[in-house]
């Protein structure tokens, strides 16, 4: 591991264990969150697929198939980064989960999609945003917990 840059030391939030379990429960919970999802497009695809704001569907449910092992895997991989302490991984997972989000709202909404759909594709980006931050806060401290 390196040695953090004096800049960075300056930037880093005091160590808080109550604020870093925090931080492991919350992208924890995102894990747990997009795991169900993918388990959903997996055993229910149309309700997924219509909660979601994908309209239509190309023959049989191969891309829900895809969608919801996409959702599994990444869900347990930011499972894994919590249980491990892995906080730079899990800033990585979060901030490009964030963009993930936020192309998933534009997405939805250019397919005339539910206002619904796009504010949970919107507010999944916000919430992946800030937790991005704080775990890149923590990373910054240089050591696991």
């Amino acid at each position: 591991m390196h040695e953090p840059l004096e800049t960075e030391t300056l930037r880093a939030a005091p160590v808080n264990p109550q604020r870093d379990n925090r931080i492991i429960s919350l992208a924890a919970l995102a894990g747990v969150i997009l795991t169900v999802i993918g388990v959903r497009f997996l055993v229910f695809p149309d309700s997924a697929s219509r909660f979601f704001g994908l309209i239509g569907r190309p023959n049989g449910f191969q891309l829900h198939a895809v969608v919801g092992l996409r959702d599994l895997w990444l869900g347990l991989l930011a499972i894994a980064f919590c249980w491990l302490g892995e906080w730079r991984a899990l800033t990585l997972w979060l901030g490009l989960g964030a963009l993930v989000c936020f192309g998933d709202a534009g997405i939805v909404a250019g397919a005339d999609g539910k206002p619904l759909a796009i504010v949970f594709h919107l507010v999944s980006g916000v919430f992946c945003s800030v937790l991005a931050v704080l775990a890149w806060r923590r990373t910054l401290r240089g050591h696991n917990p």
